[in-house]
């Protein structure tokens, strides 16, 4: 095991690295305290070629290791790789290109919904890799050598899935399948939502526009203050103070301070000022041009029991095909493709609309049925009065 504490010894690694047509990473960080996480160490391997790059040891440059991520010629193999590919983007101001998370390629491949590494690992090669330094504190200096084994064990395992993942895609023929999806994976919005947006992650409570603008412009400001904080939204204002600002319209900071959510003695903060700014310029929007609430399409009668025919009909296409649930549908794509025929879903595109999503619309139009033959559940195709039994 190589310990990388240097920036002459970083670049030397990721040119060695670099000649390879693929590298897996991991990261190890901190974010129970913090808006942006806090990297504590990075986990390298090649084909014959592994490393921990301790990246709080001082004077220690990540730039050859940012020039490796964006190496094109490089294939990144991540496992559950979002918040890795954040930590990236945020340190680093690019995403990685082209990636291979093979959480994803696992599900596509059968091993079941967003299954862990351990499980994966033990499943492709049989390794048991020992978890009891998972929730170690990564910042604290010196790491023994079994934070260091457990850390590295996160890409020397991940050699032998990915090479496994690749035989068993191109087997099936579904490597286009996993491309697809590291296109949503490595498309910048995933990790950089507009703050104006932020109000998309609050339940939606409100009724009257008025309302909605308020909880937007708190929930924007919130966002706005976690990130120059860089402390949890949660520790600005919890969503439900948001709501209740929402709904109270507080107009001056006395009565910021008795909404009952808001935290005792917010309102001698520093904070309340700015926010109370924010609340009046909600309340100044004239009524014409206040938005309207977002509501959820009203669906029409009997969706509700084709959202059920489709479930089934999820069920019978996963143990017929092979792959996990959670890639092709969610309920929520059930519950729209219900309610309409052209849904704005996945599950109606690309190779999904193949394996499912005709099935689904010709299932919800009385095209096919769902039968019992042979102690099985069967596709019936009312058209030819064939069935195909679910294998």
């Amino acid at each position: 095991m190589q310990i990388i504490t240097t920036s002459e010894e970083l670049a030397a690694a990721c040119k060695r690295l670099a000649a390879h047509d693929y590298v897996t990473v991991d990261t190890e960080f901190l974010r129970e305290s913090t808006f942006w996480p806090i990297l504590c160490l990075i986990q390298l391997a090649g084909p014959d070629d592994e490393m921990v790059v301790d990246v709080m040891a001082k004077g220690i440059d990540l730039a050859p290791f940012f020039a490796l991520m964006g190496d094109e010629s490089v294939t990144k193999v991540f496992h559950a790789a979002r918040q890795d590919i954040e930590i990236v983007y945020h340190l680093g101001n690019l995403i990685p290109n082209p990636v291979f998370d093979t959480q994803i390629a696992a599900m596509v491949c059968g091993y079941g919904d967003s299954i862990a590494y351990d499980q994966l690992v033990n499943r492709i090669n049989g390794a048991h890799i020992d978890k009891s330094s998972r929730f170690t504190d990564w910042s604290r200096r010196p790491l023994s050598q079994k934070q260091l084994d457990y850390a590295l064990a996160d890409v020397t395992h991940l050699r032998d899935v990915y090479h496994s993942l690749l035989e068993d895609l191109a087997e099936s023929n579904r490597t286009h399948w996993v491309a697809e999806e590291m296109e949503t994976l490595t498309a910048v919005r995933t990790y950089d939502m507009p703050v104006e947006e932020a109000w998309k992650r609050l339940k939606m409570r409100v009724r009257k526009p008025r309302d909605f603008a308020i909880m937007r412009f708190a929930a924007e400001w919130r966002e706005k203050e976690a990130r120059s904080r860089d402390i949890p939204r949660g520790r600005v204002l919890k969503d439900d103070a948001i709501q209740a600002i929402a709904q109270q319209r507080p107009k001056d900071i006395g009565a910021l301070g008795r909404v009952r959510t808001v935290p005792n003695g917010f309102e001698r903060s520093r904070h309340a000022a700015s926010l109370m700014e924010v609340i009046a310029a909600a309340m100044a929007i004239p009524e014409n041009e206040l938005l309207p609430v977002p509501r959820p399409s009203r669906s029409p009668e009997g969706s509700g029991a084709a959202t059920e025919m489709l479930k089934v009909l999820l069920k019978l296409t996963v143990e017929k095909h092979g792959v996990a649930a959670k890639v092709i549908a969610t309920v929520d794509d059930l519950e729209k493709i219900a309610a309409n025929d052209d849904a704005d879903v996945s599950a109606l595109k690309g190779w999904r609309r193949d394996m499912f999503g005709e099935n689904a619309l010709r299932l919800k139009n009385g095209e096919l049925a769902l039968g019992f033959e042979n102690r099985k559940i069967a596709l019936i195709d009312l058209g030819t009065k064939g069935a195909e039994a679910a294998e």
